[in-house]
């Protein structure tokens, strides 16, 4: 098996290829020119990779409009809904949910416990997460049918409209990553103009693009500076494209390479420093080669070759967080955790954005009764319908707790993990054949999947 280990520096490009006879889920690793089938049989040619901000897992609607979570590392794969085969797929800033449109709601899909939550929202579509983490950017028809993007709070309140267009339909909409400004095509297919608006002023600024207004695949660069497309031109008697990139309020346009399709999607590479596109369509639809051009020094590569190619997305920049090791000989385990979190107690630690605390259970055989008891505790410290994970960890039986929404807001968000010991623990005069870990729920499962007993 294939271990993904990250490259922090030039990431990854996912990409969904029939090169071995299916379509597939592919990566390749430019640093080295590694390159290797991440699924067999589950993509289809409308496959698109979506990397998680942190670089360690892709969701993708696969064969039978299903949508697929893979773990790039684990190589695990969910399977948790099915929906159109086009619907735009956004991951939270902290990689746990997924926000996608269904039947005219907003779904967010909780990738930890495997529920998920909906606001009705008739005619949504390119729903996206702000990076607060609190927010939503969709489109959606305003009260006489035009399509505008608004904004609402993840709870469903607080709903805002942002544009006043009056122009028709309204596509591809991105929110730009820092949050800021908005992109989107209009008015349709034959004719698409890329316009980026200022989300703090409505001030709406339109792209010049190519030479025949068929300008596709508009892609934010990381520091949302800048935007790269496809631009479809002529040429008795074959179309072809132009990989272009602009700045976000359109006056510094540069074209940096062309392809002989008439489209290709474009993704910038981690540091924003490379942009990789499709070509090879030689008169046919699907591209067959990755190119790879630096925008600074515009000479395209070639680097892939083989198979038809129809979608590519590159891994995004993965700012790690410090860690430090926690260590008990007491409760004989070892985990990372936050290296800016301070010891509040021998048991306890606290941070920015989070909290862990440690401690054992002595309880019967079954891990199911011991998860149900904690879960379900009469004073509800988890809410009234907390969710309960089985799983492993470290070969060992574990489960992961993780609380329903109206759970008391002094809990701090509070989750937990329960493993047993692979040998009962004396502590005192007690013998203890459970660990119990809490932690705020965003860091439950970074902090636990990576525990070892000692």
């Amino acid at each position: 098996m294939q271990a993904v280990h990250h490259d922090l520096i030039h990431g990854w490009i996912a990409y969904t290829s029939d090169r071995v006879g299916t379509f597939d889920i592919w990566l390749y690793r430019p640093q080295d020119g590694l390159n290797f089938q991440l699924t067999k049989g589950l993509g289809t040619e409308f496959s698109v990779p979506y990397w998680s901000p942190d670089s360690r897992r892709i969701a993708f609607i696969g064969i039978g409009n299903v949508v697929h979570l893979l773990d790039t590392v684990t190589r695990a794969i969910a399977r948790i809904d099915q929906i159109d085969p086009y619907t735009l797929l956004d991951w939270s800033p902290d990689s746990r949910f997924l926000a996608y449109v269904k039947n005219g709601r907003i779904v967010l899909y909780d990738t930890f416990s495997h529920s998920s939550y909906a606001i009705p929202e008739p005619g949504a579509s390119d729903v996206q997460w702000f990076p607060s983490g609190t927010e939503l950017l969709f489109a959606a028809p305003d009260s006489t049918g035009i399509t505008q993007l608004f904004r609402i709070r993840t709870d469903g309140t607080d709903r805002r409209q942002i544009t006043q267009n009056t122009d028709g339909p309204l596509h591809d909409i991105r929110l730009s990553p820092d949050g800021t400004f908005a992109l989107y095509t209009f008015p349709g297919v034959s004719i698409s103009i890329i316009s980026t608006v200022d989300l703090a002023t409505s001030t709406i600024y339109t792209l010049e693009g190519g030479p025949l207004a068929k300008n596709y695949f508009p892609t934010w660069s990381p520091d949302s500076r800048s935007i790269a497309y496809s631009a479809t031109a002529y040429k008795e008697p074959n179309y072809y494209s132009f990989i272009q990139i602009d700045s976000r309020t359109g006056q510094n346009q540069r074209r940096l390479a062309a392809s002989d399709c008439f489209a290709t999607p474009v993704g910038w590479s981690p540091d924003g420093g490379k942009i990789a596109y499709l070509t090879g369509c030689a008169g046919v639809e699907s591209a067959s080669q990755l190119w790879i051009v630096d925008i600074r020094d515009p000479r395209p590569m070639n680097v892939l070759s083989g198979g038809r190619i129809t979608a590519l997305q590159w891994s995004p920049r993965v700012r790690r967080v410090p860690e430090n090791i926690y260590t008990s000989s007491v409760y004989r385990v070892s985990f990372p955790y936050p290296a800016n979190w301070r010891l509040v107690s021998e048991e306890r630690y606290e941070g920015p954005g989070g909290f862990f605390q440690v401690s054992a259970i002595s309880a019967g055989d079954r891990i199911a009764d011991v998860c149900s008891s904690e879960a379900f505790h009469p004073l509800m410290p988890y809410g009234s319908s907390p969710r309960i994970v089985m799983m492993t960890i470290q070969n060992r039986e574990a489960c992961f707790i993780f609380p329903s929404a109206d759970q008391p807001a002094e809990m701090n968000k509070q989750a937990a993990l329960i493993v047993r010991y692979p040998r009962p623990v004396q502590i005192g005069e007690t013998f203890y054949n459970y660990f119990i870990l809490w932690a705020d729920v965003n860091h439950i499962r970074q902090i636990g999947g990576r525990l070892s007993f000692l």
